[in-house]
């Protein structure tokens, strides 16, 4: 799998250098940006890493025009089911259980670390990042996809229009509802219905999550406050079969290209 356009290439890392690359844009964006915590021997490397990154598959964006230490513009690190069975199992597992998707019997993948380079937001490496992610889906025959995505900050009252939204109107039905960990956890109807605002709500909300959602994305029961990384996660889903036959074709459009 490789999309070029221009100077940009998507694929999937296929190097130790590729790889660090990589880990200094997760660096870049998580701990510069955002303020996540991170170990002394991360911030010596300005690389984030954990013990996970073996195990996944990197699907990055690469600028070809800038030096290999710079060159990622973009990153989803990827965790098929069988690979995560075989190991640690999934990351998500530290703030969701997971349980009604691992006894599901489905093929599953996890999606994690997701970024992009500040300069290249609202452009064409979002587009590009959906666009190899789908090849990977489909290369894979996945049937459902999930992983957390992050609300910036810790501040709830800063975020509750969107919570309450997502926990109304995109619920996961029962077969994928997965549930925020105790320890950390946030209960999402913040608000009365009759107080939630969609317009606003959508304002409060990473673009990450209104992408999900138009395509058809679910979340779980639940956000997990996570103090490390300074943000406020929720668990997103999509389940292939669920999509509508007018995403799946220009998604099956994209692949035939």
């Amino acid at each position: 799998m490789q999309i070029n356009t221009e100077n940009l290439e998507i694929k999937i890392a296929n190097s130790d250098a590729e790889i660090a690359a990589a880990q200094r844009l997760r660096y870049r964006v998580f701990v510069q940006e955002m303020g996540a915590s991170t170990s002394e021997r991360n911030h010596e490397l300005a690389r984030e890493c954990d013990q996970y990154d073996p195990l996944f598959d990197h699907l990055i964006l690469k600028d070809n025009t800038k030096s290999d230490k710079e060159n990622v513009i973009g990153v989803y690190r990827l965790l098929r089911g069988e690979i995560a069975k075989q190991s640690n199992g999934f990351y998500s597992a530290t703030e969701f259980d997971l349980s009604q998707l691992l006894n599901s019997d489905r093929r599953i993948l996890e999606l994690g670390r997701s970024c992009i380079d500040q300069r290249h937001r609202g452009g064409i490496a979002l587009h590009m990042m959906w666009n190899g992610l789908a090849d990977y889906v489909y290369d894979h025959d996945i049937e459902v996809l999930f992983g957390s995505a992050s609300f910036m900050g810790r501040d709830v009252d800063a975020m509750q229009q969107a919570l309450s939204f997502l926990h109304y109107n995109h619920l996961a039905p029962e077969d994928l509802r997965v549930v925020a960990q105790s320890e950390n956890r946030l209960d999402m109807d913040v608000l009365p219905a009759e107080r939630v605002d969609k317009m606003t709500a959508l304002k409060q909300m990473p673009p990450l999550i209104k992408a999900y959602l138009r395509l058809g994305g679910f979340v779980g029961d639940g956000a997990f406050i996570d103090h490390e990384f300074n943000t406020i996660d929720v668990c997103l889903l999509m389940d292939t079969a669920r999509m509508s036959a007018k995403t799946k074709a220009k998604y099956e459009s994209d692949k035939a290209r």
